[in-house]
């Protein structure tokens, strides 16, 4: 059979799911960033509700890919994200050793043009890969990778990233904010050059880090600190403005931000909304800010310190009854909290909206937390547990080391849930839960169209590294992606993203890679 012939079969099996899953289709969508590159993809976790909530349709039943299969960009270890640039035909890729601009269009994956951060050598990067790519049978090899990527507790180094509508990708690496661009615009190929950077430690508290980068619907630029909020303009020109927070506070997720410019912001001990003014950043309540406390203080190995691990999500827009912004909590065993992101209505004395125990159908004694955000579709929501023993405890130590080998020499995280807000009652239900899941690091990403959740994981039952796709309604396995053993597997806190013709593209630990499906052999159920 053709891959021509291929493809319209794969096209027409993906048309059913998304007619039959019209009505998730229709749930109310955060309205689109005019300033960034692409209504999706344009910023980490998607959009600037910070969804995870992708438009397309997916395929179903189960693949297998071999180590090196379809198009694959090495692009040196820590690729969280692959983001879309103004044109449907690239993206810009991002590791943690510079940023790259790859071809997508007619079925490609290829760089045709890459940048490295001043100091990165190929060689270096090549180590590196030797590494990641050799069998990890020992913590010693692990620990050996993790020292030499530099990795600490502070976090991962361009993990939050952004493009704005004039095709500038906006980094951080370390203190400094990068302004990567085209030399020629129209042709890529002639290279990619930094166009300014932005020292962070000239407004940044002493001791600060960058813990996140996104954008208001004006234009500008957000930049979070570990105890601050700045806005600055897309130029590095101009007055910088900063809100600070609580000396005892630590901020290590980035923000969401509504149509209106409240920026919404989760520290390991409260939650604020703090609006930009259009001329000022204000903390004041009278300008619609907020602050809340939330359910926290316990620590744990999945998480780098206490508090919530996600970013925060908004659920709700438009003409949708209720507007909320959505976090895991910092207890052993987390909650899943809404807060109301306006005024709080009559009947509510509390700016939490409502709280509802997670429990992935795991044993009460197991312990439960995140590092991922919660990914929103309409008033769904979906978690997942990515702590791996009863009680948390087997571990290296060193959150770093444990994302490598949980699976292969520890084991493995389980336990994913969904919940449904109801807008009547103004509370949490559990839709479904399923404890034989397995996340250990990777963002879940939802497929609106197809109505289908997905999960990265490990499994010993001789699959490896798959994701796992299922049912938004009933939690049913309707995909499965195994890639076996090969650290290729291993997102690494990496966002799980589809093309637009349902193409899986997996930002693995060593490089992203384009998952043509049915290009192989694909089982289905």
């Amino acid at each position: 059979m053709t891959t021509g012939c291929l493809r319209l079969i794969r096209s027409l099996a993906l048309v059913l799911p998304a007619m039959l899953s019209s009505v998730a289709a229709l749930a109310s969508n955060p309205p689109p960033n005019p300033y960034l590159a692409a209504e999706k993809y344009a910023v980490t976790h998607f959009d600037s509700a910070q969804t995870d909530a992708f438009p397309y349709a997916v395929p179903q039943g189960t693949s297998y890919v071999s180590a090196l299969a379809g198009p694959q960009v090495l692009a040196g270890p820590i690729n969280l994200m692959t983001l879309a640039t103004t044109s449907p035909d690239y993206m810009w890729g991002v590791s943690t050793t510079g940023v790259s601009y790859i071809r997508v269009a007619s079925n490609q994956f290829t760089p045709v043009a890459r940048l490295l951060l001043p100091g990165v050598t190929q060689t270096a990067i090549n180590t590196v890969l030797g590494l990641l790519t050799q069998p990890l049978t020992t913590l010693a090899q692990a620990q050996q990778i993790v020292s030499q990527l530099g990795l600490s507790g502070g976090g991962i180094s361009s993990a939050y990233s952004v493009v704005d509508n004039q095709n500038v990708l906006y980094v951080n690496y370390g203190k400094t904010i990068y302004a990567f661009a085209l030399n020629v615009p129209a042709l890529p190929v002639l290279g990619i050059h930094i166009e300014r950077s932005l020292d962070t430690t000239t407004f940044l508290q002493s001791g600060e880090s960058v813990a996140g980068l996104v954008m208001t619907y004006d234009g500008k630029l957000v930049i979070l600190g570990t105890r601050s909020v700045s806005i600055v303009n897309r130029s590095f020109t101009g007055p910088i403005h900063t809100a600070t927070f609580n000396s005892d506070e630590y901020i290590s997720n980035s923000a969401a931000v509504d149509s209106n410019n409240g920026i919404y912001v989760i520290s390991d001990k409260l939650m604020r909304k703090v609006v930009w003014t259009g001329s000022a950043l204000s903390t004041n309540p009278a300008d619609g800010a907020w602050v809340s406390p939330y359910d926290t203080g316990d620590t744990f190995p999945t998480v780098f310190g206490s508090g919530s691990g996600a970013t925060p999500t908004l659920m709700g827009f438009g003409d949708d009854p209720d507007k909320l912004v959505v976090i895991t909590d910092g207890l052993q065993r987390m909650k899943l909290v809404a807060f109301w992101r306006d005024q709080i209505p009559a009947g509510f004395s509390s700016r939490v909206a409502g709280q509802i125990q997670v429990n992935c159908n795991l044993p009460p004694q197991y312990q439960i937390q995140t590092d991922q955000s919660v990914a929103v579709d309409g008033y769904g929501a979906f978690v997942v547990n990515n702590v791996s023993a009863l009680d948390g405890s087997t571990g290296s130590g060193n959150a770093f080391v444990d994302a490598l080998v949980r699976g292969p020499l520890l084991p493995p995280p389980a336990g994913v849930e969904r919940f449904q807000w109801d807008t009547t009652t103004h509370g949490w239900s559990s839709t479904w839960a399923r404890s034989d899941i397995s996340s250990n690091t990777m963002v879940p990403g939802i497929s609106s169209a197809s109505g289908i959740v997905f999960a990265n994981g490990y499994y010993t039952d001789g699959r490896g590294w798959t994701v796992v796709g299922m049912d938004w309604n009933t939690g049913q396995t309707l995909h499965q992606t195994v890639f076996g053993n090969n650290i290729l597997g291993n997102g690494f806190y990496a966002l799980t993203q589809f093309l637009p013709d349902g193409d899986l593209l997996f930002n693995s630990v060593i490089g992203p890679v384009r998952v043509q499906e049915p290009g192989g052999v694909v089982y289905p159920f």
